[in-house]
């Protein structure tokens, strides 16, 4: 896609939705270089986030919106000339939420992978209460082994919600 048919595509949109997408495309690069720099535990100490899940239902007042920033993330992505991985799109998207006081929880999982039995493949996604944000392609095929959250009101519990993988 070119960068004309892009600028007309985010002329199109709204200012709100313009917003969006260049705070997504801002935060995207911002990770892509801290990941680049740091070890995960680093960033994540750095973001706040604590290994801890937030609550599925009633705790999320503004899942509208979290929903948009979704789109943006994944939007944004597709367009940065980076590669925007799923975890560099599970960090933007998970400042963003934080930066709004929306709670969310990063999902990191892990799973055998297709390319051979000695290999493991790993993904992550973030999710504001029940909905999955980004991230939610081929979600199902992956153990979940670490969640992090920013939200007040957490879970201490494990991170099972979207472990739908049972070994």
């Amino acid at each position: 896609m070119s960068w004309t048919s892009n600028l007309r595509k985010l002329h199109a949109r709204s200012w709100s939705e313009r917003v969006r997408l260049i705070e997504a495309f801002i935060r995207l690069g911002l990770m892509r270089a801290a990941l680049g720099r740091w070890p995960f535990r680093r960033i994540a100490a750095r973001l706040g986030l604590m290994q801890t899940e937030t609550p599925l239902v009633g705790q999320v007042p503004n899942i509208a919106e979290a929903t948009r920033i979704g789109w943006a993330v994944k939007a944004a992505a597709s367009r940065t000339p980076w590669p925007s991985t799923c975890l560099v799109q599970a960090l933007a998207g998970i400042m963003m939420l934080r930066r709004r006081h929306i709670s969310g929880t990063l999902y990191l999982g892990v799973a055998k992978d297709k390319l051979g039995p000695e290999q493991i493949a790993a993904h992550a996604w973030l999710a504001s209460g029940d909905v999955v944000l980004i991230g939610e392609n081929e979600r199902e095929r992956f153990k979940v082994i670490s969640c992090f959250s920013t939200s007040a009101d957490r879970f201490p519990r494990g991170c099972g919600r979207f472990s739908a993988k049972k070994d």
